[in-house]
């Protein structure tokens, strides 16, 4: 059985005792019910890890023991950043997760001419607030120990226009892409990989799109939801030129 996992920001402790952090005491206390004996595992968010066990638990307080030596994750084979057009909260948070279990380096969400969901201001701040919750989860539950950065959403044109000097590999996925991943050349640094909201890219953003340098893929011939295209998308990457091999 696998050790829950909990999230420590860095630094980790460098003594053999510590305590929980409050948000993780009470997942441990309250929500697992482990108790005095237990296993667990602490993580930083950036890359490393540390086994120990539970040594007592007094009100909302979890101390913890016998931590073992620091593990360190190895790094990433590729630098994945996944520009999501924003869609329904729902659809978001689950791309958002499996994202995060696919090894995505970064997330950038962006607000494109149909996207369903209209971010700004405080209302951006707290979903920024709430995505990063679902990636603290998901890297607790995937054994993932680097926690991927995501953006505060921006409006896509504006950021397509902030890329097309950037370097690496950048595709948008398109129903009518010229060509296919296999068609492309290994790549030599990080890439990119944006993905339309529910409705689609207009003809416009799909022109600032190339203009940038991303280039026009399609994966199969059927057209993809928005969630099933960015995970479908990510999962490929990952089996042509990722820690998939």
């Amino acid at each position: 059985m696998s050790r829950p996992r909990f999230y420590y920001p860095a630094p980790l402790p460098l003594e053999t005792e510590a305590e929980l952090p409050p948000d993780a005491a009470h997942h441990a206390s309250r929500v697992l019910r482990m108790r005095t004996g237990d296993p667990l595992c602490i993580f930083d968010g950036e890359g490393r890890q540390r086994e120990g066990v539970i040594t007592g638990i007094t009100g909302k307080h979890v101390a913890i023991g016998e931590l073992g030596p620091v593990h360190s994750e190895a790094p990433a084979t590729l630098r994945l950043t996944l520009a999501q057009a924003l869609s329904s909260s729902e659809k978001f948070d689950w791309i958002v997760q499996k994202a995060t279990e696919l090894g995505v380096a970064a997330i950038q969400p962006v607000q494109a001419q149909r996207s369903v969901a209209k971010l700004t201001g405080e209302r951006a701040t707290k979903r920024s607030e709430h995505w990063r919750g679902v990636i603290l989860a998901a890297c607790e539950q995937c054994g993932r120990n680097t926690l991927p950065q995501i953006a505060a959403p921006q409006d896509l044109g504006a950021w397509l226009a902030a890329q097309t000097d950037t370097p690496g590999s950048k595709f948008i996925l398109l129903p009518e892409g010229a060509t296919t991943l296999h068609a492309q050349p290994a790549p030599q640094s990080d890439i990119t990989l944006l993905i339309g909201p529910e409705g689609g890219f207009s003809d416009e953003e799909a022109r600032q799109a190339l203009a940038a340098g991303f280039v026009p893929i399609r994966i199969g011939s059927r057209v993809l939801r928005t969630e099933t295209a960015a995970i479908a998308g990510l999962a490929a990457l990952q089996t042509l030129w990722g820690d998939f091999n």
